[in-house]
């Protein structure tokens, strides 16, 4: 048993209320790490040692932030197989899949590295000749950062290298499921010279990113997680009137048309939703196939699906791991059966997986379903599992209606070799992100967010940079009249 105090103030802490809770190894079905639970207070303290960090970490120039980033990046790398087997064995995902999202969050803190100095403002020609107008950017103070078990260190990735770039000090909330990735960065941070509180970790179950959103001294939240989450903490932000940003959930459409190239298409379907054990917001969990192929195309899927290798999540071998939990195991099952009743066509898959080596963990058979309405449960709701629904469709404005109906609005893939049907498709398709030829693809530049149900803001490129920047305008009259003070200056 591995354990872990609190990260407040460049220190390793217990929590005030002297509570612990363990995180279970979903492969294994055995605790093996023990956390301290957060209070109130806990986050107050977090939240006063972020604010003692803030005035000399905003004051520092841009390339010293630069530096430090610079620094947490070399030193990521080079604990990048440790970090990917914690957040392993934290939540089930496979090791080849945390590998790269380790180097992936070294990868932003470069990338945002090179911004730290860039935070420019603007000169505003204005009206009257003698008064010079000008922008600056400027950091919101203490942010609020809370990520969710999926994938803890690459959600944190998305807002922490932004968060700071921009000269803001962060007080972080992981998910209580997988929380042990971030305390392990944290010694990162000591290693790479981060000063003391400039970044805080507090660990526990929901009332603590509801103490932090309610903190007076927390200027900003960033939340990554479902969108009933998301409703409660838009609403308590709310109360504060507290800017936030939501990264939320997804039942995101992935359209085949006849002429695309089948094999792309099965590979990226596989990628879509089997991918991360389905466990992934940009999830491709809705398979729209055009008529003439369909048959095709769900045949392909079935085989390519029971060939999958269930495994241990730390064996490089494996293509798929385990449910993160046991709550989540047990929600993805019920759709499953949900599905059955509703008379959706099962394919493959649809039950636990058991056998060699498997027994123990919370694996789940990748699952396909077909002849599917978009009115189902298994077509509406976000499973967050290897569950797969594949829907027919004739015409293109067919399969544009079908898609939009949802109440989600995060990511899309379009399957065809004709550019101008895809660039059709492009504004027709209500969310934040279209795949085109290909699915579940990122870049450090590329911004990434969703509409509807799915989330408002965005994370990563330089929009996430200038989410936690405010902008400052200033006027500077130079003339020497005298105005009048009853009316307005323009």
């Amino acid at each position: 048993m591995r354990a872990y105090g609190l990260f407040i103030g460049g220190e390793w802490v217990g929590a005030s209320a002297g509570r612990t809770f363990r995180s279970t190894n979903p492969y294994t079905g055995e605790p093996w790490a023990t956390l301290r639970e957060a209070t109130a207070e806990d986050v107050d303290t977090a939240v006063a040692a972020a604010r003692t960090a803030q005035k000399d970490w905003q004051a520092t120039s841009g390339a010293h932030r630069a530096e430090a980033l610079h620094a947490i990046a070399s030193a990521v790398l080079s604990h990048a197989d440790e970090l990917a087997v914690f957040e392993t064995t934290d939540n089930g995902k496979i090791i080849r899949e945390t590998r790269s999202q380790m180097r992936f969050f070294a990868r932003l803190c470069r990338y945002y590295a090179g911004y730290a100095d860039k935070l420019y403002g603007s000169v505003i020609p204005l009206d009257q000749p003698t008064v010079f107008d000008f922008t600056v950017r400027e950091p919101y103070g203490v942010v609020g950062l809370i990520t969710a078990w999926n994938s803890p260190i690459s959600l944190l990735g998305n807002k922490l290298p932004a968060a700071l770039a921009a000269g803001n000090c962060a007080v972080v909330k992981p998910s209580e499921h997988a929380s042990v990735s971030t305390l392990e960065l944290c010694k990162i941070f000591q290693e790479a010279g981060l000063p003391a509180g400039v970044v805080n970790v507090v660990t526990g179950g929901p009332e603590v990113g509801a103490a932090m959103v309610a903190h007076p001294d927390v200027a900003k939240i960033s939340f990554t997680g479902s969108p009933g989450v998301g409703r409660k903490i838009a609403a308590a932000a709310g109360k504060y009137l507290k800017p936030v940003t939501l990264e939320l959930g997804g039942k995101s459409p992935n359209i085949v048309f006849a002429d695309a190239d089948p094999e792309a298409a099965t590979v990226g379907a596989l990628a879509g939703i089997f991918g991360a054990t389905g466990q992934t917001c940009v999830a491709g969990s809705r398979l729209l196939v055009q008529r003439p192929v369909y048959d095709d195309i769900v045949g392909r899927l079935a085989k390519r699906a029971e060939a999958i290798k269930l495994g241990d999540p730390l064996d490089p071998a494996s293509e798929m791991g385990t449910a993160a939990n046991q709550p989540q195991f047990d929600r993805i099952m019920a759709s499953i059966e949900r599905a059955k009743s509703d008379g959706a066509r099962l394919v493959t898959g649809g039950a636990r997986a058991t056998g060699d080596g498997l027994d123990k963990g919370l694996f789940i058979q990748p699952t396909i379903f077909s002849d599917v309405a978009n009115t189902m449960h298994v077509a509406q709701e976000e499973i967050f599992g290897p569950v797969l629904a594949v829907l027919p469709f004739d015409e293109e404005d067919e399969a544009v209606a079908i898609a939009n109906d949802i109440p989600f609005g995060l990511a899309a893939g379009v399957w065809t070799k004709d550019v101008s049907r895809a660039m059709r498709m492009i504004p027709k398709l209500k969310t934040g992100v279209v795949w085109v030829n290909t699915y579940r693809a990122v870049a450090a530049q590329a911004p990434f967010g969703g509409v509807k149900d799915s989330g408002f803001g965005r994370e990563r490129g330089e929009q996430g940079l200038l989410e936690f920047s405010t902008v400052k305008n200033v006027m500077i009259d130079y003339s020497s009249e005298i105005r009048d003070p009853f009316a307005i200056k323009n």
